[in-house]
């Protein structure tokens, strides 16, 4: 393969990630949108685009191994290939979160904790993928470190967020409440919103490895990896 063809394909490569990054990011936004208007239609939108994303995964990993038994990269173009190789792997699960979201929308059957703010957090989550891809866009090892730093306080909201729902449950009892909800719904409604809190903690984790691989791949720097 000519030089200038492989060049050409590591920067195919770039935009391809790149445009993946960009559906995994919409199908996010429309989960917590199903999740916060109890919107099934968009639920099920959210969950039936599953297979586009693990398709888009599969051609993009043949991709990568393409370029590594063809070309035998080494140094930076090496680095960048597995980075973006592992890159994808963590936007096909946080596709997988979403469809997640999608799924509690569908389940949720009563609005038992409205205080929890889910779609704030999902904002930050949302934020944090898209700047860990500008990161990779642009090689921007400050924006790597600013993904990371982000990271603490999504996990103090969840951790906040989870506090309040178990403090609610201990200190109030939502049977007095005006509502038909019964002890057995009420205990999915619990276990439905401590599952959606725990699955948007683990969508800010995916952002900080895309920002880890990231940073590896620019300066060989292996600091935010964990």
């Amino acid at each position: 393969m000519a030089r200038v063809e492989y060049q050409q394909r590591l920067e195919d490569l770039r935009e391809d990630v790149l445009y993946m990054s960009e559906v995994v990011g919409e199908r996010l936004r429309k989960g917590f949108d199903a999740l916060e208007q109890k919107d099934n239609r968009l639920a099920e939108e959210v969950i039936e685009g599953d297979g586009e994303i693990n398709r888009m995964y599969l051609d993009l990993e043949q991709d990568c191994i393409d370029l590594l038994a063809l070309q035998q990269p080494v140094a930076g173009d090496l680095r960048f290939i597995a980075a973006s190789f592992k890159i994808i792997t963590d936007l096909e699960r946080i596709a997988d979160l979403a469809t997640n979201l999608g799924q509690y929308a569908i389940a949720a059957e009563n609005d038992v904790f409205p205080d929890v703010d889910i779609q704030r957090i999902g904002e930050e989550t949302i934020e944090m993928l898209e700047q860990s891809m500008a990161a990779y866009r642009s090689e921007d090892v400050d924006l790597c470190y600013d993904v990371a730093s982000n990271d603490d306080e999504v996990d103090a909201m969840c951790e906040a967020a989870s506090e309040l729902v178990v403090r609610d449950l201990l200190e109030s009892d939502p049977l007095d409440k005006d509502t038909d909800i019964d002890t057995e719904s009420l205990m999915r409604e619990v276990s439905r919103l401590l599952l959606t809190i725990r699955d948007v903690e683990r969508i800010g984790d995916h952002a900080v490895n895309i920002a880890a691989r990231t940073l590896y791949m620019i300066d060989n720097n292996d600091e935010l990896l964990y």
